[in-house]
Order: C-alpha cells, then sequence, then structure tokens
C-alpha cells in the first residue's frame, strides 16, 4: 500500500474529486499560483485552471460567503481559510446561514459546502495560535471533521466532498508531515463514526487530530512499561459518534481524554460528561482530561511547548489515572 503525508493525501482527495465531479472548485487566499500557505493545493491550479482553483483577496467573510451562494447554486466549493483563526471573520456566514440554511427551507436547499481551515501553530503568537473546533462542534447543523492520519485525511475529505451539509474540515498543520498507509483507488471514511486506533486493556484515551499521534507515542512508551492503553480516535467532532468509547470504558474501566483545546467547556469536556452520564456504572475512577494549559498562546519557543500538551504528558496522566 503507498505511504505517503497528510499533506499528500488532502492533495490526492481535491485532485480526485475534482477529477470526479466537475462542480467541485477550491477557492481561498494563495491556493492557486503560490499552492497553498502550506503546499497542500500545489499543482492543482496548473492542472484545472484558475476558474476551478481560485485565487481570493484577504476577506474571509467574503470567502465564505460567496462559496455559500456557489453552493445554493449548485456547484461543490472547497473554501480554504488560511488559518483557523482568520474564521472568526466568516462566523455569520457560517453559524447564522450555512448551518441552518437547510433547516429554516424545510431541506428545499442544500449547502454541499467544504470549509477547510488549518490550526496550529508553531511561535506564531496568541492570535494565530489557537484551536476553535468547538465553536463548530457546538453548531447545529454544520459536521464537523478532524482527521488524525494520512488514511482518514482522504477518505474523510472525499465524504466532506459528496455531503449534502456544509462540513469544517479542520487540518492540524503540525501534521501535514506525519506519514502513513493510503490505499489506491478511491475510498471514503464515512463521517460520524469514531475508531479504535490502538487496542488495550488497562485505560482508555479518547482523543482526536494531533493528540491522536501523541497518545499513540505515548501508548508505545506504556507498553514498554506493560501498560497497555486503548486509543479511541473521535474523527468527527459532531456529529460525534461516543459508542466505541462506551465500549471501551467498558473493557478498561477508566477513561482519560486527550485534546489540544482549552479544558474549560470544550469538546473535551463534553466527551467526559457523556462517559459520566452513560458508562458511569463501568468506571474505577473519574474521568481525567489533559488539554492545553489556559492562556494565551505565548510566542517563546519555550512558553509554547509548555503550554501544550505532549506524549510524556499522556503517559503521566495515564499513570495517575491507574494510580
Amino acid at each position: 500500500m503507498p505511504v505517503m503525508t497528510i499533506r499528500e493525501a488532502i492533495r490526492q482527495a481535491l485532485r480526485e474529486e475534482m477529477q470526479r465531479d466537475r462542480r467541485v472548485f477550491i477557492m481561498g487566499e494563495d491556493v492557486g499560483a503560490y499552492g497553498g500557505t502550506y503546499a497542500v493545493t500545489r499543482g492543482l491550479y496548473e492542472e484545472f485552471g484558475e476558474e476551478r482553483v481560485r485565487d481570493t483577496p484577504i476577506a474571509e467573510s467574503a470567502i465564505v460567503g460567496v462559496a455559500l451562494g456557489a453552493a445554493l447554486g449548485g456547484l461543490r466549493p472547497v473554501a480554504e481559510i488560511m488559518t483557523i483563526n482568520f474564521i472568526l471573520l466568516a462566523l455569520d456566514q457560517i453559524v447564522n446561514h450555512a448551518a441552518k440554511m437547510s433547516y429554516m427551507f424545510g431541506g428545499q436547499f442544500k449547502v454541499p459546502l467544504v470549509i477547510r481551515v488549518p490550526a496550529g501553530w508553531g511561535q506564531l503568537a496568541a492570535t494565530h495560535s489557537q484551536t476553535f473546533e468547538v465553536y463548530f462542534a457546538y453548531v447545529p447543523g454544520l459536521k464537523v471533521v478532524y482527521p488524525g492520519t494520512p488514511y482518514d485525511a482522504k477518505g474523510m475529505l472525499k465524504a466532506a466532498l459528496r455531503d449534502e451539509d456544509p462540513v469544517i474540515y479542520i487540518e492540524h498543520t503540525a501534521l501535514y508531515p506525519v506519514r502513513g498507509e493510503v490505499p489506491e483507488g478511491d475510498y471514503v471514511v464515512p463521517i460520524g463514526k469514531s475508531e479504535i486506533k490502538r487496542v488495550g486493556r488497562d485505560c482508555t484515551i479518547v482523543t482526536y487530530g494531533r493528540m491522536l499521534q501523541a497518545s499513540l507515542q505515548a501508548a508505545e512508551q506504556l507498553a514498554r512499561e506493560g501498560i497497555e492503553v486503548e486509543v479511541v480516535d473521535l474523527r468527527t467532532l459532531r456529529p460525534l459518534d461516543m459508542e466505541p468509547v462506551y465500549e471501551s470504558v467498558a473493557k478498561t474501566h477508566r477513561a482519560l481524554v486527550v485534546t489540544e483545546e482549552w479544558r474549560s467547556f470544550g469538546v473535551g469536556a463534553e466527551v467526559a460528561a457523556r462517559i459520566q452520564e452513560h458508562a458511569f456504572d463501568e468506571l474505577d475512577a473519574p474521568v481525567m482530561r489533559l488539554g492545553s494549559r489556559e492562556v494565551p498562546h505565548p510566542y517563546n519557543k519555550h512558553h509554547e511547548r509548555a503550554v501544550l500538551p505532549w506524549p510524556e504528558d499522556v503517559v503521566k496522566a495515564v499513570k495517575l489515572l491507574l494510580r
């Protein structure tokens, strides 16, 4: 099976869907001749031309607004927002319009819109290093995906591009170089299905995005010490599939929720609440959460590392939970 990076898997999904369906087009800042801020769309401008790979002004509200109109008009736009920090400028178009259009008109309108948005950091300071997936996971009418492997990145983007509802597709910039197996040919990873990425017996880790890779690394280290953890990858944050989580907790009787967001009021808080509500009798210890320190993201390299969760933090949390 071919091995590729998440960046290559996303690009391959875009290319294959653009070849399959002429209604699919990309629009955003620097997506065309420049090849994308993170080189995800490199080569697509040359292959499909400026009508289907369209550079836009620096105007996030306009990018999403035009893409929404195109989706209502029968096209399948991919709106790329350069970073999730900038998506705040398009919240009205996303939350008040894209998410509600089909519902408010009794299903007469469909909104087959995909918004690709990188999240991440790298000494980019407080206003350029945030993680806002909870903003969108909170909103009925949106679908929110956050893949953590190349296989899922390609398959879930294909699913998003074929969906009739608006999908927020989040890519973590630190995951772009992560490599993994991606099968040749067409395949789709269904939206709204969690997956067990590693089987274990002692503790359940529930996670997604970059923290999936951190959790898998931690699991390998713990295994060398005789501790076997089970890792459940949510993959989709709305709709949230908790059944694999409950089944895992029924086996391990302990749960650690690992996210990169601030802990208060976040996705991790919702997951922990659902475990307590629906699997309380299976727990031998309270659900534990691990996330970023609740401060504005610092610029300083050492301070930045100190506020984020890493594999060694996951290891410490599991050992504390087992103790």
